[in-house]
């Protein structure tokens, strides 16, 4: 055996690097059942140690150590003087240079020196192979080298005949090759003589060796006496070791052929740039060459100009690849396509205006009448700095589609933004160019699509504007519509001022209690009320029908629909101050006739109130309608929805009981209910103004309730109707018959103004209510009402709640009174 080695390593040595710290272990050939303790008799109690660096030697195995400290130096040449045997033990620390008991692994092998070589640069190198594994107990000198008291192990060899050892050896061996084969190319012969080695132990320690893991995991495994289970701890490592072996190669795979595809599309792009070139030249060179050639037909300042060659010159320099590239282009190609200082020529003809307004919306007279004012203001002036119309009103009235008459009376482009829910105030002003997809605002936008720099711009449900973390979109709209800052509007994408003064702005709104007042202030505020019965009714037959006519594909006149059948409809399948509801009515009734005339079935020529069941179903609304004056404490009063006004009544009612106890029904709000206890406070207060026993606020307890308890309600404007039904409810006197009444009060008992006036007067009319009972001070808002609104109602203002009293309550008390 150890002839076989001393010729292994004289053919070997060669190939020795003596500057690596872990040197490869030399497979030798090894009979089935060699014995690696020849001579092991000979060693005592002390021998000498030799330390090693980062290395961990294993019985059986041979290998090649670089020796360079003194110390070692001396032991080699003694040992190899006497032909003595030699511990080697693993140091814990590389670094350490003389290292002692502590700095040492207590497990080590015995170890004989093969060869002794000397390299051409001056180094040793020795050939030790492993032969029996030893505990180190001490250590005895340290001069002129180490030496240690030590104990011999022994090692625990599996039964011949266990066959998950022989399947454990066989698996370790495709392992050991494997992992060889990852790391490096192998000798063929190393792979044969490793396939073909039938010395287990030997196998296992050449294994254990050659891991590609740390000096303390190695020692973990010279500690294991037992050999099969070191070769099944060996076997998690070599697993181990071999997948991240593998991972690494995959990665390095992965890296060259991405490289390996950046090479070839470089050279394909350099062959596409040839063949362009050929053609007549680079299409990016083309494309910029188009966006100068309109930047040459621009009618814009010179700054804009400057910044443009700026910004397409920094295009010139990126490569078609890069991903600055289309951010790039996109933002250049913004700048190219805004409309700078292009306008299209306003018509200011009023009368042309007055017919398209009156051509496509019926009364809104006063409305029509201010839009008319507002563009001759504008004639007069020749620019945009006027107040922002703001129409305000209930939905379905026109809002939004009187925008778009105005923008067809004076001939300029019109376009729509809908800023409901908007909560962020980038798409206002836009992302800065630094972000991620960052892109122009709304603003911007839309001037873009419109192609010039005086729309009629529409900003719909301005109130519906939302506030968040990501800023205040309300603040953003300041400077849009402030004429004295939109001249230089800066867009945070575009970072360029642009000049927004031109564009006519007209803002949507359902109710401008949500509208932030710095915004309201900038804005000049339009009314768009509710229509009246006939005038839905002639706005159903001008526009509605046939515009559905045409939506559903009958010819017009195919169908009719007489003016009693559109009032029917309207007082009994809609609720509504607008004609949004009333036009989904009509496009149902169209449906089913459709149908019918799809079916070749006959249509009559006109639906008549009778038929509406068929089409439109059972009545959903029935008119709100004045139901008389047989009950005290039952009184008429008046209130203002989003959908319009409409009537209501104030029921209250005495029980006997301890008395000061109040009851509210009728999912009443926190106004409501405040104006409910402020009522009682100031009757209780002056009680003898209206005859009323004063026990009986000690005896009796009051309810009060407002029908139709489903559906919330709030607001100050019930307070003289609450005041005149507890009055009524303990005078048991009569509410005089078909009056209704809307109005604050304070506890001193003055009357104060509510809005919603026209809406609330519309209601009354619908309900059969003769006369009304108003705050002195709202009596302009009637004269401002068309005189066929008011046709047929007495209005009686007042200002103090006593009037109220002597105007709505009767002598007569009730039949059957409470007292």
């Amino acid at each position: 055996m150890k002839e076989r080695m001393k010729r292994f390593a004289e053919d070997s040595y060669d190939d020795l690097d003596d500057n690596i710290g872990i040197v490869m272990p030399i497979l030798t050939e090894c009979d089935v059942d060699e014995d690696f303790t020849e001579g092991i008799e000979k060693v005592g109690k002390e021998i000498p140690i030799l330390p090693l660096r980062n290395m961990v030697l294993f019985p059986g195995v041979a290998m090649p150590v670089i020796v360079g400290r003194p110390k070692s130096m001396r032991l080699i040449k003694e040992a190899v003087s006497k032909k003595a045997l030699i511990g080697v033990v693993c140091q814990k620390e590389m670094n350490t240079e003389d290292p002692g008991f502590d700095d040492l692994y207590t497990t080590g092998v015995i170890a004989d020196i093969v060869r002794v070589l000397e390299m051409p640069d001056g180094s040793t190198t020795v050939i030790l192979q492993g032969k029996k594994r030893f505990s180190l107990d001490s250590l005895k000198d340290t001069e002129p080298y180490l030496k240690g008291r030590i104990s011999l192990l022994e090692d625990k060899m599996p039964d011949k005949t266990d066959r998950e050892f022989e399947a454990l050896i066989s698996t370790i061996k495709d392992l050991t090759v494997k992992m060889l084969g990852a790391l490096n190319e192998p000798p063929r012969d190393l792979i044969f003589s490793i396939k073909n080695n039938r010395n287990v132990l030997y196998l296992i320690n050449f294994s254990c060796s050659n891991i590609p893991s740390g000096a303390a995991e190695k020692q973990e495994l010279l500690l294991i006496g037992d050999l099969k289970d070191r070769a099944y701890r060996l076997l998690f490592i070599l697993n181990r070791e071999y997948q991240l072996v593998e991972l690494k190669a995959s990665i390095q795979m992965k890296t060259h052929e991405d490289i390996n595809q950046q090479q070839k599309e470089y050279f394909l792009q350099q062959q596409i740039k040839t063949i362009q070139e050929e053609l007549g030249g680079n299409i990016n060179e083309l494309e910029i060459r188009e966006l100068r050639e309109k930047a040459f037909k621009k009618r814009w300042p010179a700054s804009v100009a400057e910044i443009f060659e700026k910004e397409v010159r920094k295009l010139e320099r990126l490569h078609p690849q890069s991903p600055d590239f289309s951010i790039q282009t996109q933002y250049v190609q913004t700048i190219i396509n805004l409309p700078w200082n292009e306008y299209s020529k306003d018509n200011f003809n009023l009368s042309h205006a007055q017919k398209v307004l009156d051509r496509d919306h019926y009364g809104l007279e006063k409305v029509k009448e201010r839009i008319i004012e507002h563009l001759a203001v504008l004639k007069l002036k020749g620019d945009m700095k006027s107040p922002i119309i703001c129409l305000y009103g209930p939905p379905g009235v026109g809002k939004t589609s009187l925008g778009k008459s105005i923008a067809e009376a004076l001939h300029r482009k019109y376009v729509r933004i809908s800023l409901g829910g908007l909560h962020d105030e980038a798409e206002i002003r836009g992302h800065r160019r630094t972000y991620i997809g960052a892109m122009g605002g709304r603003i911007i936008q839309n001037i873009q699509k419109a192609g010039t720099s005086n729309p009629v711009f529409i900003l719909d449900e301005i109130d519906k504007v939302t506030n968040d973390f990501k800023g205040d979109p309300a603040s953003a709209l300041l400077e849009v519509l402030d004429p004295e800052q939109n001249s230089t509007f800066h867009d945070n994408y575009l970072d360029i001022d642009y000049d927004l003064s031109k564009v006519m702005f007209i803002a949507t709104a359902n109710n401008l209690n949500t509208i932030s007042q710095p915004l309201l202030d900038r804005m000049e505020l339009i009314e768009v009320s509710g229509y009246i019965l006939e005038e839905k009714v002639e706005i159903a037959a001008r526009h509605l029908v046939p515009k559905q006519l045409e939506a559903h594909g009958l010819s017009k006149g195919k169908v009719k629909l007489p003016k009693k059948t559109l009032q029917v409809i309207i007082e009994s399948y809609t609720r509504e101050s607008g004609v949004r509801e009333l036009d989904k009515k009509i496009a149902k009734i169209m449906r089913k006739l459709a149908r019918k005339v799809a079916s070749d079935e006959a249509i009559p020529s006109q639906i008549k109130p009778e038929d509406l069941h068929e089409y439109l179903g059972q009545i959903e609304y029935s008119r709100d309608k004045y139901q008389g004056n047989e009950y005290a404490g039952v009184v008429t009063g008046l209130a203002w929805t989003a959908v319009g006004g409409e009537i209501l009544f104030v029921e209250s009612s005495l029980s006997r009981g301890k008395g000061s106890k109040l009851t509210l029904t009728g999912n009443l709000g926190d106004v409501m209910k405040e104006s409910a206890m402020l009522a009682l406070e100031y009757i209780h207060a002056h009680a003898s103004l209206f005859d009323i026993n004063e026990d009986l606020f000690e005896n009796w307890n009051v309810h009060i309730h407002v029908p139709e308890g489903a559906i919330p309600k709030d607001g100050p404007s019930a307070g003289v109707t609450m005041v005149t039904s507890l009055v009524s409810a303990f005078t048991q006197r009569k509410v005089k018959k078909n009056l209704a009444m809307t109005g604050e009060i304070t506890l001193r008992g003055k009357v104060l103004p509510v809005g919603g006036i026209k809406e609330k007067i519309l209601a009354a009319k619908r309900a059969g209510i003769k006369e009304l009972i108003l705050c002195k001070e709202n009596q302009k808002d009637i004269e401002e009402i068309k005189a066929e609104y008011v046709k047929g109602l007495t209005f009686h203002y007042v200002e103090d709640i006593r009037q109220v009293i002597d105007l709505a309550l009767l002598k007569e008390k009730v039949e059957n009174p409470l007292f």
